[in-house]
């Protein structure tokens, strides 16, 4: 098992990522009508372009653009309507921004086109099984790779069904097995592995009760010698457990943004940038000494 002192230094943009010596916030941009957190902008650039910048000024270190709903039961987007969606902000923040741009897809072509335009990392939701050749793409343009471990096919609360269940009963144990798959694959296209994130996928197939059983035994997957985003930020499983509305869920979504961190997250990705920085800054004090 690596340390994170061990990781290898990623190159992200303009940005150096050393991980084990902070935690690196990504800023959430849905460029969609339909987010599940309330705060997509739907197909207006300008708004989007005016978030984007808000969310570089509260101090975030990248920011992941998407212009599909990932929400439970939201219907798939066609690779042009997102792509209609996305292109016109990535190239109008790529000129306007120094922040690092990434593209939540899981769609090859979305991909090449958003790189193409000034994105430098991809972050994959289904971890390139549902496009292996997303791996293809990060390492032709040496692209950083977001790998999320993707549960929906096997059902849950999460997954938008009535009961909350799903077909496996450790999720640490299923998460490893998933993520190493998606490692490997990323390993036949030939991706640097230091051009790799794992994330566990907090809200994606698993039962909120699975999702606080990972945000607790996050430490596990440091195993797999990659660093770890972890998504917390106004899901569900705060939702569950506390009875509170997406627009409630700032200071528990700061709890498991914290002890996350304590428990080896090295990103967070989340939507209230400006104080989820100040959270990751006195965690990091705690945790990392810094």
């Amino acid at each position: 098992m690596e340390s994170q002192s061990a990781l290898a230094t990623a190159r992200c943009g303009g940005l150096e990522l050393r991980w084990g010596e902070r935690t690196y916030v990504m800023g959430v941009l849905n460029v969609t009508p339909d987010s599940f957190s309330g705060d997509g902008v739907g197909d207006d650039v300008e708004a989007a372009v005016a978030r984007a910048k808000r969310l570089a000024d509260d101090g975030a270190d990248i920011i992941d653009i998407g212009g599909e709903s990932t929400r439970p039961g939201a219907e798939p987007l066609s690779a042009d309507e997102e792509l209609r969606r996305v292109i016109p902000v990535i190239e109008r923040l790529a000129g306007e921004l120094s922040t690092p741009l990434s593209i939540d897809t899981y769609k090859s072509e979305v991909a090449l086109r958003a790189l193409q335009a000034g994105a430098v990392m991809i972050n994959d939701q289904w971890g390139l099984k549902h496009d292996p050749r997303l791996a293809e793409l990060a390492a032709e343009r040496n692209a950083l790779l977001i790998l999320m471990s993707n549960q929906r096919d096997k059902g849950g609360y999460d997954a938008g069904l009535k009961r909350d269940t799903a077909d496996y009963d450790d999720p640490i144990a299923e998460i490893k097995s998933s993520l190493k798959g998606s490692l490997e694959i990323a390993a036949s296209f030939g991706v640097p592995r230091e051009n790799i994130i794992i994330d566990p996928g907090i809200g994606f197939g698993k039962t909120w009760r699975h999702d606080l059983e990972i945000i607790q035994r996050l430490g596990e997957l440091a195993e797999l010698g990659r660093p770890i985003l972890l998504g917390p930020s106004r899901k569900s499983f705060i939702g569950k457990a506390l009875d509170l509305p997406v627009d409630q869920r700032l200071e528990a979504t700061a709890a498991a943004v914290a002890i996350g961190i304590a428990n080896g997250a090295d990103m967070v990705r989340v939507h209230d940038v400006r104080q989820m920085v100040r959270v990751c800054r006195m965690s990091d004090v705690i945790v990392r000494r810094k």
